[in-house]
């Protein structure tokens, strides 16, 4: 049997995890040389590929000489932490990308501290060196800093570093000298990679990922730390409470390549995929029949942001999704907690009602995107940062908000994260750029992106990170404008909204239809404004002289989720379906509207 590796490749976002991985298994040629698989062959769902990120980790395994490397892709997003944190477990080693541009970024923090703290084994990759204004020793110094902040130990910090350009298909120790191909990263994984730990005693593995067949049902995921499993093999199922069922493997897995291929024996060290066993969840361990002995459950880091999940019961309510019911939206959410760790839920006092608690708004966008897909409808609350009381102290999440701009646009960025109650930490000079660092409330950080590219004609990037609870930082202001929003149900009409433009901006195309209370525009002033865009021009019997004028339609905004997500006030509803995405107003009734404000 060939040795094996176990790494994970972890980054920050965008620091082309999924692009090394890809010229790692073109390297080990897994593929035919007439087989074009196009590039971040891993990212294969469709929201990962339109958002260019990593979402859900992946396993693959390659062979180089005689040593099978099992490789676990992470996602780099701060929302998708969870991932992160429990397919960990499963790796010796991790191979931590920076770019050489960059230099080490919030999220390269949170994913390091992680895998020090599970005692792997870092191996540096300098990435990007093909950049303009790179600084490739600048960056590995601060890589060193890092660690060392982060507590390393002596023999993590005596790390192995290399250099290269994932995308130009190069690895190599001198980044001045690029080489040929990425055969010295295998190499460095397979010297520097230690061998799995086994250890003496009966079967035990902790169950890290879910995966799910509609042939075979539930399959369990993860690393087998010692002992071994045998096909139709009886074994007990240890969950997180202690609680003992009895179970039978019907059959056993391997990772090979991008697929899996059936096995009947699995040893120690391996990763692998188990067929068979009835309720389980992740975190719970798979032990001895007899014997069973329970390793450490998953640790994940609690939510910071809920959001209201309720059923669409506005007028055009199943006219696009299959799935309407509170039933439907409870079940769904249920199948979800199986797999998604970071993810929360809590019932309401109405049973239509359901409170969602997740790591931030695009961690829980990518639910809702998810849901509209498969055939949906729902509607979503405005976004609750999660207030806790500490010895008696009002406290709130706190972020750590790092902005790369450039230069000239820097004052602006800080002008608009100091009203937001943030603090400045760092400000550093990047060639025509700077890196503006900051702490600020997970409150201020909720609309601040929109904010941000708009002001910076779209040259802001920004990355936030989760530090801890601390005390309540004051009131935040919120949106100014006031909604524009419909009085009557119909069809959008282009005279009326030709009338209305110089009232404010408008979300709907002219023709479309709209309902009472829906939110169809955004307000030039402070105040809500109902206005009917449905009226035509009267029509009479007497001829005019001339000819009408020409109507000219400013285009209207078009809100992507977690844009709708963020801007909408505590008192409107994001209405998402299949087909549409829809502001309202959670009272559609101007009248309650008004009871309502005056309670």
């Amino acid at each position: 049997m060939s040795e094996i590796k176990n790494i994970a490749m972890i980054a920050h976002v965008d620091h082309g995890k999924t692009t090394l991985v890809d010229k790692i298994m073109f390297h080990c040629q897994l593929f035919r040389d007439n087989e074009n698989k196009g590039d971040l062959i891993l990212d294969s769902n469709d929201l990962e590929r339109e958002r260019g990120i990593t979402i859900l980790s992946k396993n693959v395994s390659v062979e180089y000489k005689n040593y099978k490397i099992n490789i676990i892709d992470t996602p780099g997003h701060a929302d998708f932490g969870g991932e992160v944190e429990r397919v960990l477990n499963m790796a010796d080693a991790a191979i931590l990308l920076v770019d050489a541009f960059e230099g080490p970024m919030p999220q390269t923090r949170f994913v390091l501290k992680k895998a020090l703290d599970l005692k792997l084994k870092p191996l540096v990759v300098i990435n990007k060196v093909d950049k303009e204004n790179c600084r490739p020793e600048e960056v590995y110094e601060s890589v060193f800093d890092l660690m060392f902040d982060l507590g390393a130990e002596e023999w993590q910090l005596d790390f192995p570093v290399l250099y290269g350009s994932a995308k130009n298909n190069w690895m190599g120790h001198d980044w001045t000298n690029p080489t040929n191909s990425i055969e010295p990263l295998l190499d460095m994984v397979v010297n520097q990679v230690p061998a799995p730990e086994i250890k003496e005693g009966n079967t035990q593995m902790l169950i890290t990922s879910l995966d799910y067949s509609s042939f075979t049902g539930r399959i369990a995921i993860g690393r087998l730390n010692r002992g071994t499993l045998i096909s139709n093999m009886n074994v007990s199922l240890v969950d997180r409470n202690g609680g003992i069922t009895k179970s039978r493997i019907k059959e056993l897995n391997v990772f090979d390549g991008l697929g899996r291929r059936k096995v009947d024996q699995i040893e120690a060290g391996d990763i692998c995929a188990i067929i068979g066993l009835e309720s389980f969840n992740i975190g719970d361990t798979i032990a001895d029949a007899f014997e069973p002995e329970a390793l450490p459950t998953i640790d994940i880091d609690e939510p910071t942001m809920s959001m209201l999940f309720t059923i669409n019961d506005s007028p055009f309510f199943g006219k696009d999704g299959k799935f309407v019911t509170s039933r439907h939206i409870k079940e769904r959410l249920e199948k979800e907690l199986e797999h998604n760790l970071a993810l929360h839920l809590d019932t309401t006092d109405s049973t239509d009602k359901f409170l969602v608690f997740g790591r931030g708004v695009m961690h829980l966008s990518v639910l809702i995107e998810t849901m509209r897909r498969e055939g949906f409808e729902l509607q979503i609350g405005q976004p609750q940062v999660i207030i806790k009381n500490i010895d008696g102290v009002k406290c709130e999440p706190i972020e750590s908000l790092t902005i790369d701009l450039p230069e000239n646009l820097s004052g602006k960025a800080i002008e608009m994260v100091t009203l937001r109650k943030g603090e400045m930490v760092s400000l550093e000079n990047k060639g025509d750029r700077m890196l503006c660092k900051f702490i600020i409330p997970s409150r201020g950080i909720i609309g601040l992106r929109n904010q941000l590219l708009s002001n910076t004609a779209g040259q802001a990037v920004m990355n936030h990170r989760f530090i801890e609870f601390q005390n309540f930082k004051g009131e935040i202001p919120s949106r100014i404008n006031g909604s524009l929003i419909s009085m009557e149900s119909g069809s959008a009409v282009p005279y009326a909204l030709d009338k209305l433009q110089e009232r404010g901006k408008f979300f709907v195309f002219p023709n479309e239809e709209v309902y009472t209370g829906q939110v169809i525009g955004e307000n030039i002033r402070m105040n809500d404004l109902v206005v009917n865009i449905t009226k035509t021009k009267k029509l009479s019997n007497v001829r005019a002289s001339g000819t009408d004028e020409k109507v000219s339609l400013a285009p209207p905004i078009k809100f992507s989720l977690e844009e709708a997500l963020e801007y909408i006030q505590s008192d409107e509803y994001v209405e998402a379906t299949p087909n549409h995405l829809r502001l309202r107003k959670i009272f559609l009734d101007e009248n309650q509207r008004k009871r309502n404000a005056n309670k």
